[in-house]
């Protein structure tokens, strides 16, 4: 492991609290402190981190981006997520289908079908709305675990499916005659799994070349279509 990735596995470790000082970063990572203040001004230059006063911050974004950061320079990514909390893994979600154009709401909470649902993020653009369920797990799922997990998520979007179009304002899409719905599973990990009954399982570091392809392969995949206006009939 690099002196770089040390450091950022540090900060990572040490900043779920709250801010920190240089002198801990250092010797958690057993750096010299000539190092650790060149790394650091290097992560605040690439907008990773907040250096002042001799203490280190980095808020929920910055720790999402961190993490991938370290996994490009070739940390292990069981190693890093293990530092990230759960609403920063969902966080990384919503960053990329932010960055790709979409509307994103984290942690959807509606009612269907006389019981309350709960779905980690939206993501909507024209003609999608994609349901990300987020699985902060560590290590390979069983069958039958994984089969329920897929289970559930599909039970959830067939709920979102139902409750729109009375929805359909909170996750940006009130204005579209129809949406192609789309249940989908993030993982931390690379599994033996990629689908289960049609639900893509999307590791992490796969995500944008997911979002990219969706267009072109989102017939395959289990998918509800839903018609929310009248205003056309394009779909």
């Amino acid at each position: 492991m690099s002196i770089e990735t040390q450091m950022i596995n540090s900060i990572l470790r040490l900043t779920g609290n709250g801010p920190i000082s240089h002198e801990l970063i250092k010797k958690d990572a057993t750096m010299t402190s000539e190092s650790c203040r060149k790394l650091l001004d290097r992560l605040q230059n690439q907008g990773l981190v907040n250096v002042q006063k001799g203490f280190v911050e980095a808020d929920g974004s910055q720790r999402v981006n961190l993490a991938m950061e370290a996994v490009r320079l070739g940390a292990d990514i069981e190693d890093v997520s293990s530092h990230l909390q759960w609403q920063e893994f969902e966080s990384i979600a919503a960053v990329a289908f932010e960055r790709n154009g979409y509307a994103v709401l984290k942690n959807l909470r509606f009612s269907s079908a006389g019981r309350r649902w709960e779905i980690d993020v939206v993501g909507s653009r024209r003609p999608f709305v994609i349901c990300v369920d987020c699985k902060h797990w560590h290590h390979g799922l069983r069958p039958a675990t994984l089969a329920r997990i897929a289970r559930e998520q599909t039970e959830r979007t067939s709920a979102l499916v139902n409750a729109l179009p009375v929805l359909a304002g909170r996750i940006k899409c009130a204005s579209w005659s129809k949406a192609k719905v789309v249940p989908c599973i993030l993982s931390l990990l690379s599994g033996a799994f990629k689908f289960h009954e049609g639900i893509p399982i999307v590791p992490v570091l796969q995500l944008q070349d997911f979002i990219s392809q969706l267009p072109a392969h989102a017939n395959t995949l289990l998918h509800y279509s839903k018609t929310i206006s009248n205003l056309d009939n394009w779909f």
